[in-house]
């Protein structure tokens, strides 16, 4: 399961309509092979899903917002929390991935007890 705290839903809900023509497109998360770490995080939006992936659903007062992971991106980030904090040098998402066994200090950047070349093969 992926899930996003309240803060992270309202603000991918403000993203998308300041970025998404189609309001009811959904948050794709996915890892890509790059960073201090080996993997890294990767948000944009998706207009549907595509057949592969796993649609996962938050919901808060404003309804309910779809995450699409795509199955090779899923193993790594199952159990994955998604918060949104901002201070005085601006706003982030934060990452809290169970399955990373070393995260480097930017947050962003991550690695799993597999290396990198098998996640991606």
């Amino acid at each position: 399961m992926i899930s996003l705290s309240p803060t992270a839903i309202a603000e991918v809900r403000r993203l998308k309509r300041k970025h998404l023509a189609n309001r009811d497109g959904a948050l794709r998360i996915s890892i890509q092979p790059k960073g201090c770490a080996g993997l890294s995080y990767h948000l944009d939006f998706a207009e549907s899903a595509q057949a592969a992936d796993q649609v996962f659903e938050c919901a808060d007062e404003g309804g309910t917002l779809q995450i699409l992971v795509n199955q090779q991106s899923l193993p790594s980030l199952e159990g994955l929390l998604i918060d949104y904090s901002e201070d005085l040098m601006g706003g982030s998402f934060r990452f809290d991935n169970p399955k990373a066994s070393q995260i480097c200090s930017c947050g962003h950047s991550f690695s799993v007890e597999s290396p990198a070349s098998e996640v991606f093969t």
